[in-house]
């Protein structure tokens, strides 16, 4: 019979059998500190809390996690998700501390305000919807299926929040993870994980959902990297290790670097710009890869932009002299070919520390130092990851928008405009293709935080999977039923 109209209700009862047969078995109504429920069989890693000293035994615990979950319905994963958000909500302020006393780099209110902003905009078990196509022919469910055991490496900026939100994201997916974190960030990156799997254990009797080595150094990565239970690898990171997860032979998700430009126009709000240029490039002392790096401004309001940067609060102004002594110190040329980088001595301190190593006294709250340069300072082109932004003055938008494309370097990840000309605003999104692009506002807009949308700390503009979520982390499964249906409770004839 053709042209048969489906009830919801009988599209529903037959969408909940094809899932049946398809997918885990659902939860038992309560699992929580029931251990007698589906998939929860002693477990010869219990007990660990997910804190391993080598990467085979951390492999082993996750790969035996991931079984266990796999026999569990969406409403587990829920429930660990939970878990990881309420600790980093409640706890924010002692694991931040403990973050900020560990790596020594940032500012302590952005470590906790990047944990508690995790607990309300990180993407968990909403994202995982089913697709359902019906038809004359039967039935199509389109599901979100695990990897398994996904393998990340975490950089020492965003240690604790970076493997909070991955895991919020890879458990909502159904995956488990074992992380080799940056070793300046090793401590707070094994307490927090042990914390979560307690927490989730105690829960719903699965530990291990997420892993972590102790003691990671480049070895224990490299393992990860080829082990065959490794399934998916994620990094988050600078170029060497985007590099070496591209060459590991899996299948990679790989949030690289940045070097977000600002272009600020002659219709720019210049008090506005202003104002998002000291918030977004002082967040955490300029750690995030979203940061505000480098700004182009058209010459016409060049002048006027400065001293609106002075006038709003919270930035001083380097002289020419200042800012060439301050790029002599801050930054060096390491590798063998005498690269550009930041020196450690500066990279993520307090931008009164900064003016010290010049022997500037500058106010102590004061959140970021800025100063004129031409293109070829090498602050332009360095991600520098400290607070302090160079200036350059450009003939017109035209030129701006180029030099933004071009100090970008194609990593194609974050760039940023002020301007109230809608014209400006399309060209330089279309010349850019970044992976976020922000108009008139903070880089951390584009996460969510003062601007729409949710927060990851992973943006995979290499691979271009963009801000991850839940789904970035699954593979697409289809279950077709030909023909053999029941309508309205009668055959299909």
């Amino acid at each position: 019979m053709a042209n048969l109209k489906f009830s919801e209700d009988v599209i529903r009862n037959v969408v909940s059998q094809v899932l049946a047969e398809v997918g885990p078995p659902p939860a038992n109504a309560n699992t929580g500190g029931n251990f007698s429920s589906v998939g929860s069989s002693p477990s010869s890693f219990a007990g660990r809390n997910g804190v391993f000293q080598n990467a085979d035994e951390a492999v082993a615990a996750a790969n035996e996690a991931f079984e266990l979950i796999s026999q569990r319905g969406k409403e587990d994963r829920k429930k660990a998700i939970d878990h990881i958000r309420r600790i980093v909500t409640d706890q924010a302020v002692e694991l931040g501390t403990m973050e900020m006393n560990e790596t020594k780099v940032g500012r302590l209110e952005h470590k906790i305000g990047k944990l508690q902003a995790l607990g309300e905009k990180a993407p968990g078990i909403e994202f995982m919807n089913t697709q359902v196509f019906s038809g004359d022919h039967g039935l199509a469910v389109i599901e979100h299926a695990p990897f398994g055991v996904i393998g990340a490496i975490t950089p020492v900026t965003h240690s604790l929040p970076t493997i909070a939100g991955n895991a919020v994201n890879m458990i909502a997916g159904g995956n488990t993870v074992v992380v080799n974190p940056h070793p300046s960030g090793k401590n707070v990156a094994a307490e927090g994980v042990r914390r979560f799997n307690e927490a989730i254990y105690n829960d719903i009797g699965v530990d291990n959902l997420i892993c972590v080595v102790a003691n990671p150094t480049i070895e224990s990565a490299d393992a990860i990297f080829k082990h065959r239970d490794v399934k998916l690898i994620c990094v988050t990171g600078g170029p060497m290790v985007a590099r070496a997860a591209l060459k590991a032979g899996k299948r990679a998700v790989v949030a690289g670097p940045g070097n977000p430009p600002v272009v600020v126009d002659e219709t720019a709000d210049l008090e506005n710009a202003a104002r998002c240029i000291i918030e977004g490039a002082a967040f955490d002392n300029n750690l995030l890869c979203i940061a505000e790096k480098e700004v182009f401004v058209v010459d016409s309001v060049f002048d006027q932009l400065m001293s609106a940067m002075e006038r709003v609060g919270g930035a001083v102004r380097l002289n020419a002299a200042e800012v060439a002594q301050f790029t002599s110190v801050a930054i060096v040329q390491v590798g063998d070919d005498n690269h550009d980088a930041p020196s450690r001595d500066f990279l993520g301190q307090d931008a009164a520390v900064l003016a010290r190593g010049i022997g500037k006294v500058v106010p102590e709250d004061t959140q970021l130092l800025f100063g004129e340069t031409d293109e070829h300072n090498p602050f332009v082109s360095v991600e520098q990851m400290m607070p302090f932004v160079p200036f350059v003055r450009c003939r017109d938008v035209d030129e701006a928008i180029a030099l933004a494309q071009k100090y970008e370097h194609g990593f194609r990840h974050t760039s940023i405009i002020h301007s109230n000309n809608v014209r400006n605003l399309t060209r330089m999104g279309r010349i850019m293709d970044t992976t976020l692009f922000i108009k008139n506002g903070p880089c951390m807009a584009g996460l969510g935080l003062g601007g729409e949308g949710y927060l990851s700390f992973s943006i995979a503009g290499p691979t271009g999977e963009g801000v991850t979520t839940p789904l970035t982390f699954t593979r697409e499964r289809r279950c077709s039923l030909v023909d053999d249906l029941c309508v309205l409770g009668k055959p299909k004839t």
